[in-house]
């Protein structure tokens, strides 16, 4: 592990690191580097002079240099690749750049341009970053994650990469993800990246372009599955509460089973979130909510059809499922508002290979014999809007252009502001585009989603598109659970958190506003959200801390911020053979 400590006098508030690494190691370990920014004391100190131009800088230069030279690169993958080789090369640069350029950078290290970057992961593959967990290496499962490169641990995010965006399994390319994710936890909530470690668990592939390409990096192997799967998961799991007892252990692009699975199995043992369903569902829902207010309305007067019935669309309906029966429904009433839709039409009682998370929300096929439909049979999205009049419609199919001028006009007949969310990502994939759901509703729509899109010129007047983008989500809520080291994560911190995110919706004093904040305002909704879960964390006793604490102060005494720091020497604790060098 990596020989160095953050220090800080708490009676004058001087920082400082301490650390024994020298000369190039100290160079090339992002953690530490300062580039251009050592200062002459540190550079005869360190073993840096001559090793570096002789101009000292500050970071402020550095970011300067470092936004050109992202500038220069053309395409956005070229762009996404210079920011991860920044990211190897110094953190805290890398850090203070994105963050002052944050609606600019965030869409290339993260959706959409991070699935590009998966699918390129063995032909890009430059550096190693996180821990990687091969099911041939499980029986040494404890010497791998030794292995890491910082000792404390607050925030694990973890993928099989089998559901990667809307691309599928991508093999141990997944690893692209959790990386991404845990920069826009730094980005969005301050939290310190020298205590998150990003892991991919190898357990081979399905992918039949992956196992045939002669540069695949990952384990040869069909895709584990059953018991064999499950005992890995259970092994990974039990070592790691082991190993870091108050740990944050956020679960990304599993497969649609074993996504739900795994969080049902661990979520009253340790804190542990899934990003794909919890974070899309809060997200979403906080849009919901907001719309709503807009609208005038409550849940007793909706009716919500999900396109895409999934470990993202039924995720999403079970936020929504567990806000109806907060506002009083009962779980029948509340069930029956939802429709449900995945490939073979909606779902109903005679659906096969139904799932047990979809079950609840299939419909007595007996109830619908009256329905009017295009082709006998088959209930279809344009069956369910003519028949249903939904209130809100969301997209989660991958399925480009589902949302046609057919269905959204008809929608638009039964209410003044449809609340439209096409979520599928990355851009491509999206079940409309914002500009044609404005033409087809006469601007009437409400609008969020899931992929960043460039504002839309309506009537002569411009007017930017929200996206439900999760970074909205999880951060805040992993800063508020790691402060308050929380012991579980219940559906009442979830509720607080899309609450809170809700508040900060610019329709609510505009309705042609967007339906969630800009990422500008990423920062500040975060610490919002933040200081609600510590909130409620304490009020259901799921932490240590007594219920006087100055949350506000914990959180700000938790969050990590991009800036350098004077160096000072120690010894190192086990000296090295004089005769090495």
């Amino acid at each position: 592990m990596l020989d160095f400590e953050r220090c800080k006098d708490k009676t004058s508030g001087e920082e400082w690191i301490e650390t024994s690494i020298t000369g190039k190691p100290l160079l090339t370990t992002p953690q530490l580097n300062k580039g251009t920014a050592f200062t002459l004391e540190e550079r005869h100190t360190f073993g840096l002079i001559g090793k570096l131009p002789t101009q000292v800088e500050t970071l402020e230069q550095q970011v300067d240099r470092a936004y050109q030279q992202f500038l220069s690169f053309k395409g956005n993958l070229n762009r996404n690749i210079y920011l991860n080789n920044l990211m190897d090369a110094n953190q805290t640069l890398f850090f203070k750049l994105v963050s002052e350029h944050l609606p600019e950078m965030l869409p290339v290290i993260y959706t959409p341009i991070v699935g590009t970057a998966v699918k390129k992961f063995s032909q890009e593959f430059r550096q190693a970053r996180g821990i990687y967990i091969s099911y041939p290496d499980r029986h040494y499962m404890d010497e791998v994650l030794d292995n890491r490169s910082q000792a404390d641990i607050d925030l694990i995010v973890v993928t099989d990469g089998e559901g990667v965006l809307g691309i599928g399994d991508q093999g141990i390319g997944g690893m692209d993800i959790p990386i991404a994710k845990l920069m826009v936890y730094t980005l969005c909530a301050d939290i310190d990246p020298t205590h998150t470690l990003p892991i991919l668990l190898d357990v081979g592939t399905n992918n039949r372009e992956l196992l045939e390409d002669p540069m695949y990096l990952g384990w040869r192997h069909e895709r584990l599955q059953g018991k064999a799967y499950d005992d890995f998961i259970e092994q990974f799991v039990t070592t790691i509460r082991r190993k870091f007892p108050d740990v944050f252990l956020h679960w990304e692009d599993f497969g649609r089973d074993n996504a739900r699975r795994n969080l049902e199995r661990y979520r009253h043992t340790l804190c542990t979130f899934n990003d794909d369903m919890q974070g899309t569902g809060a997200v979403t829902l906080a849009a919901i909510l907001a719309g709503m207010k807009v609208n005038q309305q409550n849940f007793s007067q909706q009716q919500i059809v999900i396109f895409g019935a999934g470990t993202a669309g039924t995720g999403i309906a079970d936020q929504i499922y567990n806000a109806m029966l907060r506002e009083g429904l009962s779980k029948a009433e509340a069930y029956s508002r939802f429709w449900l839709i995945d490939r073979a039409g909606l779902l109903t009682t005679q659906s096969e290979n139904l799932t047990n998370f979809q079950r609840p929300y299939a419909h007595d096929v007996e109830l619908l014999k009256n329905w009017t439909l295009d082709q006998a049979g088959s209930i279809q999205l344009i069956d369910v809007v003519r028949n249903v009049k939904p209130t809100i419609l969301i997209g989660c199919s991958s399925v480009s252009g589902a949302f046609t001028e057919t269905v959204i006009k008809e929608m638009a007949r039964h209410i003044h502001h449809p609340i439209i969310l096409p979520l599928s990502n990355p851009t491509e994939h999206a079940e409309a585009t914002p500009k044609d759901l404005l033409e087809w509703t006469q601007g009437t729509a409400l609008i969020a989603t899931g992929s960043p899109f460039e504002p839309v010129l309506y009537q002569g007047r411009e007017t930017p598109i929200a996206q439900c983008n999760n970074a909205f989500v999880f951060p805040g809520l992993g800063l508020g659970l790691i402060a308050t080291k929380a012991k579980w994560l219940s559906d009442d911190v979830l509720w607080e958190t899309c609450r809170a995110l809700s508040e900060y919706s610019p329709a609510l004093k505009d309705a042609t506003a967007p339906l969630l904040p800009s990422l500008q305002d990423a920062q500040k909704t975060a610490k919002h959200i933040a200081l609600r879960v510590a909130q409620q964390v304490l009020k259901e006793g799921a932490s240590n801390l007594p219920n006087n604490t100055d949350l506000s102060s914990l959180i700000s005494h938790q969050q990590w911020l991009p800036y350098y720091v004077p160096y000072r020497y120690r010894m190192p604790a086990v000296c090295q053979d004089p005769t090495f060098r």
